[in-house]
């Protein structure tokens, strides 16, 4: 039989926060085992919550971002189960009112849309590490009370490519708002997999297995296609899916049951009395929306349809804010639309993998916005040959950033020369030199000119400006 896959994610965002949702204790990650903590976040007795006013913030700025609905008047509630690294015995998140509802976002390269059913504020648990010590599993709960934003989609994924490519564009907005670093390997982005399989041709969903904490897209990947086709074995073999939490086994690539799936009542969710519910006003919602800048998307199509950008390079320049307002600063000064792909090729080629390397932002290269501008048209103009730019003038600016890119270039010998006394007298010596080679030419080999530019870029140690120089060499070879 022909079946059909059907996901939902939930996927969970660590906000990037100073503090943690509801007391003071530092939120950033990392440091020693348990010092991120307080009588709040350990839950001592008499202790009370108090809202992280940045987390409400940043939940808007994402649901703006996403054409959610922002819910003006959102609660919270307790949500109770027992692990070992949630010290309060419950975790604090929003069940009946979530902050955001609705909204949508498009698949990177497609204008398929995956439907969001809500976005609701929580808080993070501890982290439990089980191969620390050969007898004893660990806690730490620097983790516990975190800010996160959930974001719950509508079952809309049909493949685990899908799911990679929108798991993709979350990490880019929420990097690109500000609201979090993204980063999987860190648990900052990581997200529950809703899997089911039914027939083709079926309306009715299938049962449904969860598969908890995936922290990367090759992962997510790897954990989609197995279930599924574990799944699909049960069923022709006469079996039933049973609705259950899984985990994902790196090692193997295979997915393991860890408990029954509860449902919402398994939780006894009740409102969380020691919150109020969080009231947002109008001014609140409109001042969040104006200071949101224009997103990926927007820029990425601008790119690709103002500026004539090949969409893998509109994809690149857009995947981090930084690089996309730094590529329209220098479009701007340019100010000319032909201009794009020589700017594009060099931030993709060049200054990209020099602040990866450097760790700096392209926002802070020392070399100034108009000095790349009349680098490139050094190169466009023949002053300079791309190579030769590329290859000692690119480095000899960052050295020198403060230095006219003309003025670098001559006093590294740099620039070419289209003086026509100066190259017909080498053109004239080059063709007496090889006489049987422009016999060949004459004949019809004219593939020959580079053989001629080749020799005359020689002569000139590199100072033959091409385009004249090869107008003179076709001239004299007729």
């Amino acid at each position: 039989m022909s079946y059909e896959t059907i996901i939902g994610l939930e996927i969970h965002v660590q906000l990037a926060t100073r503090s943690k949702a509801f007391c003071a204790d530092d939120a950033s990650f990392g440091g020693a085992p348990n010092t991120h903590v307080s009588a709040v976040s350990l839950a001592h007795p008499g202790t009370l919550p108090r809202l992280n006013l940045k987390a409400v913030e940043y939940a808007t700025r994402l649901g703006l971002a996403l054409g959610c609905e922002i819910n003006r008047h959102s609660t919270f509630d307790r949500k109770n189960y027992f692990y070992a690294d949630l010290p309060k015995g419950f975790q604090t998140t929003q069940d009946k009112n979530p902050i955001c509802l609705g909204g949508a976002l498009l698949l990177q390269g497609s204008e398929a849309a995956i439907r969001i059913h809500h976005i609701h504020l929580e808080e993070d648990a501890g982290k439990s590490m089980h191969d620390q010590d050969p007898q004893d599993s660990l806690i730490d709960l620097n983790r516990a009370g975190v800010p996160l934003l959930e974001i719950v989609t509508e079952p809309d994924f049909r493949s685990a490519e899908e799911v990679a490519s929108f798991m993709a564009e979350i990490r880019r907005l929420v990097r690109w708002l500000g609201i979090s670093d993204g980063n999987m390997e860190e648990g900052s982005l990581r997200c529950d997999v809703n899997i089911s399989v039914r027939k083709s041709g079926e309306t009715r969903l299938g049962q449904r297995c969860e598969v908890k904490n995936v922290n990367s897209m090759r992962f997510a990947r790897r954990a989609i296609e197995f279930e599924v086709n574990r799944q699909i074995e049960l069923l022709e073999s006469g079996g039933n899916v049973e609705q259950e939490t899984r985990g994902f086994d790196v090692g193997s690539g295979t997915t393991y049951s860890l408990r029954e799936k509860e449902n919402a009542h398994d939780y006894r969710y009740f409102p969380e009395p020691d919150l109020p519910p969080v009231v947002l006003q109008e001014r609140f919602i409109a001042d969040i929306k104006a200071g949101i800048p224009p997103l990926p998307r927007e820029l990425e199509r601008e790119f690709e349809i103002t500026h004539r950008l090949p969409a893998r390079d509109a994809a690149l320049l857009t995947q981090d804010r930084d690089t996309a307002f730094y590529c329209t600063r220098l479009l701007e000064i340019a100010g000319k639309k032909d201009f794009a792909k020589p700017v594009s090729n060099l931030i993709i080629n060049k200054l990209l993998p020099w602040a990866d390397s450097t760790g700096t932002p392209l926002s802070e290269c020392p070399v100034a916005p108009a000095a790349w501008i009349q680098f490139l048209e050094m190169i466009e103009n023949g002053q300079v040959s791309a190579s030769t730019a590329y290859q000692r003038l690119f480095p000899a600016l960052l050295e020198n950033p403060g230095a006219d890119p003309g003025v670098l270039a001559a006093g590294l010998n740099l620039l070419q020369s289209a003086d026509s006394g100066f190259l017909e007298q080498i053109a004239d010596e080059l063709l007496a030199r090889f006489p049987d080679k422009v016999a060949e030419y004459k004949k019809g080999k004219k593939g020959l000119i580079g053989f001629f530019m080749g020799e005359m870029m020689k002569a000139s140690q590199g100072k033959a400006e091409p385009k004249t120089a090869t107008r003179l060499l076709e001239e004299r070879l007729k």
